[in-house]
């Protein structure tokens, strides 16, 4: 249960739903209530199959190209707090990799649940790194019950986007992205720390 709670809230943090939901605001504003929830629906699928995806294979892809775990874990972290600093700062745009060319290319698509919303913005470098991670320290059931859970909160929290949106207004969300870009720092740096730890033990 510790080993879940533990991943589950690593993963919210790295994913950061929260700090999507002005983004997702933006994009559906025009949508209707059912395309939007078809929207979020796929979005979070879309999600857990990617973080999967990233649990299962990113071990062999780690062999093939003979990267240690101290390594991703060591790159990992740092991307973590990067995305953390971004956070805190209110960055969202930049760290979520909106631009105005991919704001173009949003306009004349019909489905935007894959692209931008699961990849880039929320399954990103950060959140593939923590599980590959965990897949090489841990094989427990635990891991993907928490991914599925991460994918259940990014729907719910998605699906009441809007509502959030009015709710908490933008200071609001702010506010709360910031507190959650605190974690993600203090995870990324807590990454770092074990991988150097380590490696002076291995010495």
């Amino acid at each position: 249960m510790e080993l879940f709670i533990y991943l589950f809230f690593a993963l919210f943090s790295v994913l950061n739903p929260i700090g999507t939901v002005p983004i997702f605001v933006g994009l559906t504003h025009d949508d209707t209530k059912k395309e939007r929830s078809r929207i979020s629906l796929w979005t979070a699928i879309d999600v857990f199959i990617i973080l999967i995806i990233a649990f299962f294979v990113g071990k062999y892809v780690l062999e093939f190209f003979g990267i240690t775990i101290n390594a991703l874990r060591i790159t990992g972290g740092i991307i973590i707090a990067s995305s953390g600093f971004s956070l805190l700062n209110g960055q969202f745009n930049k760290n979520k990799g909106i631009n105005k060319r991919v704001e173009q290319e949003i306009q004349v698509r019909n489905d935007i649940a894959l692209t931008p919303l699961a990849m880039p913005m929320l399954a990103g470098p950060g959140s593939m790194s923590l599980l590959i991670t965990f897949y090489q320290e841990h094989h427990t059931p635990a891991d993907m019950i928490a991914s599925v859970g991460a994918s259940i909160s990014i729907y719910v929290i998605l699906r009441g986007a809007h509502y959030l949106s009015k709710m908490l207004g933008t200071s609001g969300i702010v506010a709360i992205s910031r507190i959650v870009g605190f974690l993600t720092i203090a995870i990324g740096v807590q990454y770092i720390i074990s991988s150097v730890l380590s490696i002076i033990r291995g010495i």
